[in-house]
């Protein structure tokens, strides 16, 4: 088990090769975006990412086993339990990874980690490889805990993990439209996740799924992409920067700015509450662009409906004159 290799450091080659077609895609297709600064930056952040990985992976290694020492479960991977063990331990680390993701966009302790792979403006093969420096520093390793605890070795959750992301490489296109309606309905696809990497506010904070789409619809976050709204791609406030120390740290920056100016009684919340929270109000989170977004639906709903039966109105009026 301590031989497993390391499905993201495998596919290497393949995400070269498959970024580089698809930029070759792009130069004759009106669906693929690429512009070479922004794809150079997550290319080399993609890079970063991997010598930050081997910088702390030892760190992570020995709390996995020290928690995996106080396993309550003693799980037996021979033949034939090993049938049934991988793909459980596969369906929950795929579980404990919503629950990550959907934490990281929902504190900002863990957003401050997590931005980088959202700070592009563009989707595409690239944009997947644009990964953290900081995952380490932010604890996001500690959603993989519980499964150690029950008895699942971590040299084998480890090997999951990065078939998980693996998976989601591919799904960073807009060269796929839809998917065949079966596999729509149970994994997460390229509609899915585009919608999850929209600025729209229809779409924020939603589709946290990894490979199973499963666990947004379970779990109420789930919301499809629609034809009748062009995505666009990014953060709240965007970067326009191609710096890969700004990409890397800048909400990290702000947290530290916002801590030390705070009052004392609002300074954790700068730590957990969601991004764009402020205890003045100035400032913006998701929960207040859906909300000022949805009233303005209401609105135009209300002056369509209005609009509407008076037409009728009108209609039946001339009639009987």
């Amino acid at each position: 088990m301590e031989n497993l290799p390391s499905p993201t450091l495998w596919a290497i080659p393949f995400f070269v090769i498959t970024v580089a077609l698809e930029w070759l895609w792009s130069r004759k297709s009106r669906t693929i975006r690429y512009e070479t600064k922004d794809a150079l930056t997550s290319l080399a952040l993609g890079s970063g990412s991997v010598v930050a990985g081997v910088l702390t992976g030892g760190l992570v290694l020995a709390l996995s086993l020290w928690v995996y020492e106080h396993r309550i479960f003693d799980l037996q991977l021979g033949w034939p339990n090993i049938l049934w063990i991988v793909p459980l331990a596969f369906v929950l680390d795929d579980f404990a990874y919503y629950w990550f993701h959907r934490t990281a966009h929902r504190v900002r302790w863990f957003w401050a980690s997590h931005v980088i792979h959202h700070s592009s403006q563009h989707y595409n093969l690239s944009t997947a490889l644009r990964q953290t420096w900081t995952g380490f520093f932010s604890l996001s390793f500690l959603f993989s805990m519980p499964l150690f605890y029950l008895g699942i070795p971590p040299a084998l959750v480890f090997f999951l993990s990065g078939l998980n992301l693996v998976y989601q490489y591919w799904i960073h296109t807009e060269a796929i439209d839809r998917m065949p309606r079966w596999f729509e309905s149970v994994m997460n696809t390229p509609s899915h996740h585009r919608v999850h990497h929209a600025t729209n506010p229809r779409y924020l904070d939603r589709n946290y799924a990894g490979v199973f789409i499963i666990w947004d619809k379970m779990f109420g976050t789930f919301e499809p992409e629609t034809d009748a709204e062009k995505i666009q791609y990014g953060i709240v406030k965007n970067l326009d920067s191609f710096n890969l120390l700004w990409a890397a740290f800048h909400e990290w920056i702000g947290i530290a700015k916002d801590f030390w100016s705070a009052p004392w009684r609002y300074k954790i919340n700068y730590l957990i509450k969601p991004p764009g929270w402020s205890h003045d109000g100035s400032r913006e989170s998701s929960e207040t662009i859906k909300a000022r977004w949805a009233e303005q639906e209401r609105v135009t709903w209300q002056n369509l409906t209005s609009s509407s039966s008076g037409a009728v109105r009108q209609g039946v009026q001339s009639q009987d004159d």
